[in-house]
C-alpha cells in the first residue's frame, strides 16, 4: 500500500482540568480555576476523529498517560496525597490529550535508511508536561515497534524540544521526499521559547535527513508575545502549501525562497495582520486547524467552532474559499474543552505518513472502534473536575479505573 498521512489523536484523559500551568499559553492561563468536564471533552475527541473519517482520512490513537503520575511524584520524594497543591496539579495534568507534542516525525521518504523515524518530546520547558515521555515513548515503541520505523529517546533536557508542534513538511505528495522545516524559538519578552535550536538540529541528524532539504527557521518575537508558544497556533503546512500568519516567522522572505526552491509547485497561502490581527489568529486558532487532502484531493481547512465566531477570520476563510486559493474547503469542529486549556484540532493529533498495514491495529480506528471507545468514555471518565480535588482520595481513584478500563478495553494492558 502506498505511504499515506495517518492522524494520531489524543484520548482526553479522565484527569482533565484547568489548572493553569503552562505560561505562555493565554486560555490556560484565562481559564485557570475553572471547572472541567472531562467526559465531554473526550467525547468531543471521539467525535472530531469521527469527522476525520468522514472525509475519508486515516485515523489512529493515542492514550491518556497514567494520572496522578505516581512515579514522578516519588522522584520528587513525595506523593499525590502528601504533595503541596501546585506539584499535585503538575502531576494530574492531562496535557498529553496534546499528541502533536508527543514526537516529531520524519517519514520514510526524508530518511536516509528509509524508516520513519520518531524522537518523543522531552517537554522540559514546563514541569506539568516534562514527565509525559516515558509514557509516551512506551505507547510509541509499541504502536511504531515494526522495522518500518525507528523510535528514538527523547534529546538531553539540556535542550527544549516540543515535538512535531514545531515542526512542518512539505512535499509534492505524502509519499514523495519532502522538505522538513524545524521552527525554534529565541524570546526576549515575558514567554518562553520551547524549542531550542539545539534540539532541532539534533533530531534532524538522528532522523538522518538530507541537510540540503532541512531548513531550521525562527519563530517571530512577536508571534511568541501573542501567545503563540508553538509555531502550530500561527502555521501549519500540508503536501505543497505553507499557510501562516504574516507575523509568523523572524525571517519569511528567506524561508519563502528555501520552499519555492526545493518544493514543486510550492504554494504561500499568508493571512496578513492588517485583516486578521495576530491576537485573534491565536484566540480563534486559525492556524492551529488540521490541514489535510482528503482522498477527493480538495486541501481542506479543520477549525474549530471559535474560528467561526471571530468576525475577522471567519470574514478570512469565506473570501479565501470563494477565490482561487490552494486551501478549496473548511470544515468546523467543535473542541471546546480542550481549546479553554490552549490546543486546538491540530494540538490534539500527530502525523505520521507510513503505510498504515506496519503500524499496530491497536492504535487504529475506524468507526466501530470509536462507538466502542466512547461507550468506555461514558460509563468510566467523569463528568467534572473542580480544581480543589485534585487530591480527592475518591477522585484519584476514579481516574486510575477509568484509564484502566479504556486500556483493558482496547487489549492495552501492557501499557497501564
Amino acid at each position: 500500500m502506498p505511504l499515506i498521512e495517518i492522524n494520531f489523536d489524543g484520548i482526553v484523559g479522565p484527569s482533565h482540568n484547568y489548572a493553569g500551568l503552562s505560561l505562555g499559553n493565554l486560555a490556560s492561563t484565562r481559564n485557570a480555576g475553572q471547572v472541567s468536564q472531562p467526559r465531554h471533552a473526550a467525547l468531543e475527541g471521539v467525535d472530531k476523529m469521527r469527522a476525520n473519517l468522514a472525509l475519508g482520512l486515516s485515523q489512529g490513537i493515542f492514550l491518556p498517560g497514567p494520572r496522578p503520575d505516581r512515579r514522578w511524584l516519588a522522584e520528587l520524594g513525595t506523593t499525590i496525597e502528601q504533595a503541596e497543591p501546585a506539584l499535585a496539579a503538575n502531576a494530574m495534568s492531562a496535557s498529553a490529550m496534546w499528541a502533536a507534542n508527543a514526537a516529531t516525525v520524519s517519514p520514510g521518504p526524508d530518511t536516509a535508511d528509509g524508516r520513519c523515524h520518531l524522537t518523543v518530546a522531552n517537554l522540559r520547558t514546563m514541569p506539568h508536561r516534562s514527565h509525559e515521555w516515558p509514557a509516551t515513548l512506551a505507547q510509541l515503541r509499541v504502536a511504531f515497534g515494526s522495522d518500518a520505523f525507528a523510535v528514538h529517546d527523547p534529546i538531553p533536557p539540556a535542550f527544549g524540544d516540543e515535538g512535531a508542534a514545531n515542526h512542518m513538511r512539505l512535499a509534492p505528495a505524502y509519499g514523495e521526499p519532502g522538505v522538513e522545516i524545524f521552527v525554534y524559538g529565541i524570546s526576549g519578552g515575558a514567554f518562553p521559547a520551547r524549542q531550542s535550536i539545539e534540539a532541532s538540529k539534533a533530531i534532524a541528524r538522528l532522523h538522518e535527513l538530507d541537510p540540503e532539504r532541512t531548513i531550521f527557521a525562527a519563530q517571530s518575537e512577536d508571534a511568541i508575545a501573542a501567545g503563540a508558544f508553538h509555531n502550530d497556533v500561527v502555521a501549519v503546512a500540508n503536501q505543497h502549501v505553507l499557510f501562516a500568519h504574516e507575523k509568523a516567522f523572524a525571517d519569511k522572505a528567506a524561508l519563502i525562497e528555501q520552499c519555492g526552491a526545493q518544493v514543486p509547485g510550492f504554494e504561500f497561502v499568508e493571512v496578513p495582520d492588517r485583516d486578521v490581527p495576530l491576537s485573534d489568529a491565536v484566540s480563534s486558532y486559525l492556524f492551529n486547524g488540521q490541514l489535510v487532502s482528503p482522498p477527493g484531493g480538495e486541501t481542506t481547512l479543520i477549525v474549530p467552532s471559535e474560528a467561526r465566531e471571530n468576525a475577522s477570520v471567519w470574514k478570512w476563510i469565506e473570501r479565501h474559499i470563494a477565490g482561487n486559493g490552494p486551501i478549496r474547503r473548511v470544515e468546523v469542529v467543535d473542541v471546546r474543552e480542550s481549546m479553554a486549556n490552549g490546543g486546538g484540532p491540530a494540538c490534539l493529533r500527530l502525523r505520521v505518513v507510513a503505510d498504515p498495514a506496519t503500524v499496530d491495529p491497536r492504535f487504529m480506528v475506524d468507526d466501530a472502534r470509536l462507538d466502542w471507545i466512547a461507550d468506555v468514555i461514558r460509563r468510566h471518565w467523569p463528568e467534572q473536575i473542580h480544581n480543589d480535588e485534585l487530591q480527592s482520595e475518591a477522585l484519584i481513584r476514579y481516574i486510575e479505573s477509568a484509564r484502566a478500563a479504556l486500556l483493558e478495553a482496547l487489549d492495552l494492558a501492557q501499557l497501564l
